[in-house]
Order: structure tokens, then C-alpha cells, then sequence
């Protein structure tokens, strides 16, 4: 894995802010995107300048922040359903004065679409959420993406597991086969061009046909 050291040795330096949140959510076990994944969805973000992103699973804020940060005009709805996660990114959102630009929702994305819908269209789907309602997530909320929307689904490959889970634990296992059969849906579905990049811990990228 010498690549891998190799180009997290070229990614740009963080903030003082954005490292005190990486710091908390690897002292405090919340998942965040990893390093290059992050740079990557943010150049993703940079090029295709989304005016309105939607993102199922906010955690503690930092890939809507970080989101942001790549292209400040954006307006972001992102919905969290563990209370203190959501009330953790509150805290962090408002005090990167992020809260003009970043709506939170609090609850279960399966049942906000109402709520999500008033804000549409949206030019990204951001999916970083429980995984084994990953394609749940997509029907519900891919008919709200504008005419080139693009649909980006973090973890695809989950620690490796999704090729290989002879390795991981019961529970592991289970959210693997989950996923996979995720990718499987994903990649030959009728309306929708996948590609699966092997960045962080595995990216989908779809857009419509």
C-alpha cells in the first residue's frame, strides 16, 4: 500500500477547524469520510458547482462542511437521525457560521422526503448513511436530482469486505452482502450510468442515462 501513503502524503493541509472535528470523530468513533475520499468528493464538487446538495447521513457535520468549503454558493440539506450526532453538528455548523448555507433535519430520511422535497431540485445526492438502506435511500430520493444530477454513494466497498468477507465478523459480513447487492442493483439499473471508484473506502458515482 506504498500508493496510498504516497498520496496522502500530497493532500493539502487541513484547517485548525476542520482538525479539531477529525480529531473528535476519531476520539469519539463517529464514521467520517476518509482523507482522500473526502478530496476526492470535493473536487467532484468543484467541478460540477451544485447549486442545492442533499445528504443522508450528516454525522457531526464535517462532510457538509467540508462539502461547502469546496463550493461556498451551495445551499445543503443534510438529515441525521441519531439526536446527538444531530445536535454535535448543529453545534459544529454554527460555529463554522455554516448555518445560512447548511439545513439540518432531524429524523429518518425514509420518512422526510415531504420536508427534503420542498427544497428540490438537487444537483447532488451525497448517500452516507445506514448501508443497508442504501438503495432505499436512491428510489426515495434520485427523482428530486435536477436533469444532471449526480448520485454519489460513499463506503461501496466497506473496509474491503465487499469483495472479501472471509475476514470480517458476523455483523460485517451482513452489512457486506448488503452493499454488494447495493453495487449489483446500482451498476445495472436501467436509468443510471455507475461507476465504482476505489478511493477512501469505495465511491459510487451514477448519473442519469
Amino acid at each position: 500500500m506504498e500508493h496510498k501513503a504516497y498520496l496522502q502524503s500530497l493532500l493539502p493541509e487541513s484547517t485548525d477547524q476542520i482538525k479539531q472535528l477529525e480529531a473528535y470523530a476519531s476520539e469519539h468513533h463517529v464514521p467520517i469520510m476518509e482523507p482522500e475520499g473526502i478530496q476526492f468528493l470535493m473536487q467532484l464538487i468543484r467541478m460540477q458547482r451544485p447549486s442545492a446538495i442533499l445528504e443522508i447521513g450528516t454525522a457531526i457535520g464535517y462532510s457538509a462542511l467540508r462539502m461547502l468549503e469546496a463550493s461556498p454558493d451551495s445551499e445543503i440539506v443534510t438529515i441525521e437521525r441519531d439526536e446527538e450526532r444531530y445536535r454535535q453538528a448543529v453545534q459544529n455548523i454554527e460555529a463554522f457560521e455554516a448555518d445560512d448555507r447548511i439545513q439540518l433535519l432531524y429524523g429518518d430520511a425514509l420518512d422526510l422526503k415531504h420536508e427534503v422535497e420542498e427544497q428540490a431540485p438537487y444537483d447532488l445526492l451525497f448517500i452516507d448513511a445506514a448501508k443497508g438502506k442504501y438503495e432505499e435511500f436512491f428510489q426515495i430520493y434520485s427523482p428530486l436530482l435536477s436533469e444532471n444530477g449526480v448520485i454519489i454513494s460513499d463506503n461501496v466497498l466497506f473496509k474491503g469486505y465487499v469483495a472479501d468477507d472471509s475476514q470480517a465478523t458476523k455483523r460485517m459480513a451482513k452489512i457486506a452482502k448488503k452493499i454488494r447487492g447495493y453495487n449489483d442493483w446500482l451498476v445495472s439499473h436501467p436509468d443510471f450510468h455507475t461507476v465504482i471508484v476505489p478511493i477512501g473506502d469505495g465511491i459510487a458515482i451514477t448519473t442519469k442515462k
